[in-house]
């Protein structure tokens, strides 16, 4: 079945989003809204987590902004998906003398002060070129690193600004070796959202120990999404471990394609399923489109949210198939846990 539903999208997406969609409706398919999730902003147009790409992301439509978290070496949480600066900022101009003995800039050697002195920029590969050549051009813009709290106060005034409720999705990057330099992230991030009651925001990590300190140490009733990286946290037997406490797997695309039956399991399970990460400019080979691969997810898989750098063409495409979500998305409210009686797998 797979395989013909996998044929019918193809001619479906070159006949129109209202051919697809009575196709596979006849093949028993349906889907609910999807809640589309800007990667790291609209990472596809600007450098990405800069507030320009968020900026950019939230006009576009996307439900929730994606943010990584590191922290800086004075306690501050700033906007960043590496440890290291290099990729993404011109750190080697602004502090030659800064490296490490392997090479490489640390942002918890910098105070948050002297982050805010670089300049952002495209990712770039070891060799100083750009990962996706037809992005942001390198040496145009003057980006600049941000904050956790820059960011957040950012999302709260465009929301007020255009009556949107877009939402906060937070990843702890790296949070075991936060940790061990003595900068525990994950009560420095709820400390962060204590300033902005109201705001909606999920919690994610690829650690499962720092969602265990989140909801069992921190007490914290916010959502919380478990990142899957690999085919050993994708059984039933992983997904038993997170049920009561965990609110959804975030897959990699690759996951759900090697296993289909994965976001079954997880419905199952009371959990949602939102799957990294969608880009228009690096489609999987195996499709013949990124309306083709969008598609695929929503309409044979039937994920339930899509991690995005295009977050306009994914919106673009949910709505030409009358998937696209109806706020708020579909990360469902925790119970208030608090210091209940649960225990931690």
């Amino acid at each position: 079945m797979q395989r013909a539903l996998g044929l019918a999208l193809v001619v479906a997406l070159a006949l129109g989003a209202s051919a697809l969609v009575q196709g596979v409706a006849a093949q028993g398919v349906t889907a609910q809204g999807v809640t589309v999730i800007a990667h790291r902003g609209a990472s596809g147009y600007l450098p990405e987590h800069t507030l320009e790409a968020f900026a950019m992301a939230h006009a576009q439509g996307a439900d929730y902004l994606e943010v990584d978290l590191v922290m800086a070496g004075d306690g501050t949480l700033v906007v960043l998906h590496d440890l290291t600066l290099e990729a993404t900022t011109n750190v080697d101009e602004v502090f030659p003398d800064r490296r490490r003995a392997n090479g490489r800039w640390y942002a918890v050697d910098f105070t948050v002060e002297e982050l805010r002195q670089l300049r952002v920029h495209e990712r770039t590969d070891r060799d100083g070129a750009m990962v996706w050549p037809g992005r942001f051009p390198l040496g145009l813009g003057s980006f600049r690193v941000a904050t956790f709290a820059e960011f957040v106060e950012l999302v709260r005034g465009l929301n007020h600004s255009t009556g949107r409720d877009v939402g906060l999705y937070v990843e702890l990057k790296h949070p075991a070796e936060h940790a061990a330099m003595g900068l525990p992230m994950e009560a420095a991030v709820l400390r962060e959202l204590e300033r902005y009651p109201g705001a909606r925001v999920v919690l994610q990590s690829f650690s499962l120990d720092a969602l265990r300190t989140l909801r069992f140490e921190l007490a914290t009733d916010l959502p919380l999404v478990f990142l899957l990286a690999t085919r050993q946290q994708a059984t039933q037997a992983a997904l038993d471990r997170l049920v009561g406490w965990v609110d959804g797997i975030g897959p990699s695309k690759a996951l759900v394609e090697a296993n289909p039956g994965l976001v079954r399991w997880a419905r199952e399970r009371g959990m949602v399923v939102h799957v990294w990460t969608f880009r228009a400019d690096a489609v999987t080979p195996r499709y013949a489109s990124f309306e083709q691969e969008v598609a695929t997810f929503v309409l044979e898989y039937g994920v339930d949210g899509l991690f995005t750098d295009h977050p306009d063409v994914v919106v673009g495409v949910l709505t030409g198939l009358g998937r696209r979500a109806v706020a708020p998305p579909r990360v469902r409210p925790r119970r208030r846990l608090g210091r209940s009686p649960c225990k931690a797998p």
